[in-house]
């Protein structure tokens, strides 16, 4: 790590929550001498909807190439954007659940700060399917900061929100 260099790790997964994040950092703490990784975590779903029968390992076959070939053109898209915002750092992309290679990313990468957006599930969709922010919040060694898109607040109730000033 080069002396001064924030290692900032934004979570990307094509959708407009982390497009959010990413936007949100760029506003609000960016700095010059930040290191970014734009991180996106694979995971290929064609296993888990196949249906087996005649004819599916071809099928697999040329399912996995689409979602392959989707993943290349996303990590262009991810590429093309740090340069359009003028970020120094890394694309970088693996195979797995989210939920877990973005914390195991984080280490390995030694980052000091992960920012992700969230989908603004609800409590209980969070506890059945499991939200990948609140697992990555949980289980991170470094700070988090999960940014929530500022129209998204239909899972809010007006009323019960509370508000403190801070002043330094």
């Amino acid at each position: 790590m080069a002396d001064g260099e924030t290692r900032i790790m934004i979570c990307m997964d094509g959708s407009r929550f982390c497009d959010y994040a990413f936007d949100w950092y760029l506003e609000n703490i960016k700095k010059p001498k930040d290191y970014v990784i734009l991180f996106h975590s694979v995971e290929f779903h064609t296993l888990t909807t196949m249906p087996m029968g005649v004819g599916a390992a071809d099928l697999l076959t040329t399912m996995i190439q689409e979602e392959k070939a989707h993943a290349e053109r996303y990590l262009g898209q991810l590429t093309q954007k740090m340069k359009d915002a003028g970020l120094h750092g890394k694309v970088k992309q693996t195979t797995g659940s989210p939920r877990t290679e973005v914390t195991r990313v984080a280490e390995e990468e030694k980052v000091n700060m992960i920012i992700m957006g969230t989908r603004g599930m609800g409590k209980v969709r969070r506890t059945l399917l499991g939200s990948v922010s609140d697992h990555v919040l949980h289980h991170s060694h470094v700070p988090v900061i999960i940014c929530r898109h500022k129209d998204d607040h239909h899972q809010h109730h007006h009323g019960q929100h509370a508000e403190t000033d801070v002043k330094m």
